[in-house]
């Protein structure tokens, strides 16, 4: 019903149009029929001057409405006729009442079908609109080279408030209606509308223009002084800027600065190359790989050998681990960043004011360093669950197992992994192939929750087939510790259904998330805001704008290569912010859980997808249709994308099999820059390559959108052409 009333109301708007014309309206609304009508339009007004003021300002209304052209003309008609003063009130409101009724038209038929046609890609003019949109609407005002009636239009696209959009109207257009209004009080003078606004009028409206952005500035700027009022500000600088944290955000964080030639100072409490290097992606992924050697030994019979029971000394492969940690360690190494022009300090930094960082080295002693900017890189930490008994036990995390389980000359026989999201799901499937019986917990009702529901079910097939005993809603009530024959014994209780239920271990691995490390360096004392994370705005900039945080400790992403992202954004903005200031973009974010099969995403799910509202087309290519996956062994699992109904553009895609974190990086590179699944078509793939697979996905799409048509007049044509 609603989009037969849009329909009603655009084909009225377009006969009121079409008959404007036909009856030859054009040439009622021009310079030559003012001057020629002027004697009796002021007749008139003489006559019934309140009745002449109300048609009149009715018609305004409705040329506005329609966008019709003579908007000019009959403002000049206003001053002609009604003087400055009144000309000027008329056309105020009547020209801000018909630019708000073309403003909600077009938002009534148009902005539904625009925002769900177009709203990825208008996010961030919407985002822009949201927060500045007034100060756009008055600049484009203030300035009349913007089309007047195309303003109406497109501001009715966008999420701009009806009370808002008039009341900047009427005050910006306020400039231009006087210059017209006075100008039509010498209508006898006048030879052409181009004449009315001279040069000198043009760059006054132009300086009028910048007004609203200058406004904003000061604005900044007044904001600025009243946060940092309660501070003295240096009168130099020992750096440009000093980076603390060097996990992944502080290395490249530092890194660039350094490269800019800027004078920066990376302070590191512990290990350079932070949680990624020591204790999360490299040593877990070393693990993940020997583990899946164990477990191609034990499954040698699948590729036609003898499968046997793998050998091995835990040690060893926990030895394999560290010496991989060494290898990739000089990649982050504090000679390395010295000898790029970095200084870099061992030892706690603490910020004392906005431009004051103290650096507590492990002797005890301090030094103080003054600096323009400062980036946060903290990073985060693993959460321990507060389960009564937990330290009786003992337990051990993502950071801490690996130097806990390096003397080990075996896995632990029973472990428990509590949680079920992705550094558990990988520790669980990994400690599994090596030989542990591994219990994995987790409170919700399946593991990997924000992935679909086959993506989680797929996981867990997986997993159990490894040996992993999966206990889903089960919620984890504390932990006991009993003595007997002089031997400890170690339990975690469970609740499910209702019932409890005691489970033994002899190692306990919480992996139940991360948090961000907000405390012990400043934050609270300079009243930075802090929820679950640093609070920043869109250019990474906490409550003081020379102070940013990026990476984990800013979120909203816990991954290496976002906080490498954020990092740029970071130095460039802090180095360089008082020129240009540049937005992070976090639209395509690409993600891996690195058990076999792989699993790996980058934008919607369709889990997502519903939650949003967001509507989707599904494209799914199963694995095991693909040569090389049958080939390898590794024909489990698919590639699903969701596009644009009727449309190939990628909306978000989800690849569940082998090397699927490296098969996703085609459609990362396709959603940012744009390309659709007919360019991926298009591309030669080698043959015979998993990638392959990608390309196979667009097919699906292409065939499930062949031209049926067409096709049926393409086989009569052919069955003409055999005679």
């Amino acid at each position: 019903m609603k989009n037969f009333q849009r329909l009603g109301l655009l084909a009225t708007a377009l006969a009121l149009v079409a008959g404007f014309f036909f009856l030859g309206g054009a040439q009622w609304l021009t310079l030559e029929a003012l001057k020629s009508g002027l004697g009796q339009f002021t007749a008139w007004k003489n006559a019934s001057p309140v009745l002449t003021a109300l048609v009149f300002g009715g018609v305004y209304v409705l040329v506005t409405a329609l966008s019709l052209p003579g908007a000019a003309v009959m403002t000049l008609a206003a001053g002609a006729v009604f003087g400055l003063l009144w000309g000027t009130v008329i056309v105020s409101f009547a020209s801000t009442l018909g630019a708000t009724l073309a403003f909600w038209s077009a938002r009534y038929v148009l902005r539904d079908w625009v925002q769900a046609r177009f709203g990825d890609r208008l996010r961030p003019i919407n985002e822009g609109i949201r927060r500045d949109g007034a100060f756009y609407l008055f600049t484009l005002r203030l300035v009349p080279v913007f089309p007047f009636f195309l303003i109406n239009l497109l501001m009715g696209l966008v999420p701009i408030g009806a009370l808002t959009f008039y009341a900047v109207s009427q005050l910006g257009m306020l400039a231009g209606t006087l210059v017209y209004v006075n100008a039509g009080t010498q209508l006898a003078q006048i030879d052409s509308l181009a004449g009315i606004v001279s040069p000198r009028i043009l760059l006054s409206f132009a300086l009028l223009g910048v007004f609203p952005l200058a406004a904003r500035s000061l604005l900044r700027g007044l904001e600025r002084r009243r946060v940092y009022a309660q501070w003295e500000q240096p009168r130099s600088f020992d750096r440009n800027l000093i980076v603390i944290g060097a996990g992944a955000a502080g290395l490249v964080t530092a890194y660039i600065a350094a490269a800019v030639k800027a004078r920066v100072t990376l302070v590191e409490t512990h290990k350079m190359g932070g949680d990624c290097l020591n204790y999360g992606c490299v040593p877990s992924k070393a693990l993940i790989r020997s583990a899946k050697l164990a477990h191609q030994i034990r499954h040698a019979d699948h590729y036609g050998l003898s499968a046997t029971a793998p050998q091995f000394r835990f040690r060893e492969v926990m030895a394999r681990v560290h010496a991989v940690i060494r290898a990739i360690a000089p990649h982050d190494s504090a000679q390395r960043y010295e000898a790029l022009g970095v200084q870099v300090l061992q030892g706690y930094g603490r910020v004392l004011d906005p431009w004051t960082v103290e650096i507590k080295a492990a002797d005890g002693s301090t030094q103080r360093l003054t600096t323009r900017s400062i980036v946060i890189a903290a990073g985060a930490q693993p959460f321990v669950p507060p389960l009564p008994g937990i330290e009786d036990v003992g337990y051990v995390t993502s950071d801490t197992l690996w130097d806990a389980f390096s003397e080990l000359d075996a896995p632990p026989a029973r472990l428990v992994v509590l949680g079920g999201g992705p550094i558990g799901c990988e520790l669980a499937q990994s400690f599994a192939r090596l030989g542990s019986a591994v219990t994995q917990i987790e409170m919700g009702p399946r593991i990997l929750a924000s992935e679909d529901v086959e993506v989680s079910e797929l996981a867990r097939l997986a997993l159990a087939h490894d040996g992993v005993d999966m206990l889903t809603e089960h919620k984890a009530l504390r932990c006991e510790r009993e003595d007997r024959g002089g031997t400890a014994h170690k339990y975690i209780v469970v609740e499910h259904g209702g019932a409890q239920r005691r489970i033994e271990f002899d190692a306990l691995i919480c992996a139940v998330g991360r948090v961000a490390r907000l405390q012990g360096y400043g934050l609270e004392d300079l009243g930075i805001p802090s929820e679950r994370t640093v609070v920043t705005n869109e250019y990474l900039e906490t409550l003081y704008p020379n102070i940013y945080a990026a990476g984990d400790v800013a979120g909203p992403y816990q991954f290496t290569h976002t906080a490498s992202h954020q990092a740029w954004h970071a130095a460039v903005n802090a180095l360089f912010g008082q020129f240009k200031r540049f937005k992070v973009d976090d639209s395509v974010v690409p993600r891996a859980t690195f058990i076999d099969p792989e699993v790996a995403r980058v934008g919607l799910n369709e889990q997502e997808a519903k939650e949003k509202g967001i509507a989707y087309e599904l494209t799914r290519y199963a694995l095991d249709h693909l040569d090389r996956a049958i080939a390898d062994g590794a024909a489990n699992g698919f590639v699903k994308v969701l596009t644009v109904p009727g449309k190939d553009r990628i909306l978000g895609v989800t690849i569940v099999g082998e090397h699927a974190g490296d098969l996703l990086a085609e459609f990362v590179l396709a959603m940012k820059q744009g390309l659709g699944l007919n360019k991926i078509l298009g591309t030669i793939h080698i043959y015979p390559t998993l990638a392959e697979a990608n390309k196979s996905a667009a097919g699906e799409w292409k065939r499930a959108h062949a031209p049926q048509r067409l096709l049926a007049w393409v086989q009569r044509y052919h069955s003409w052409r055999r005679g």
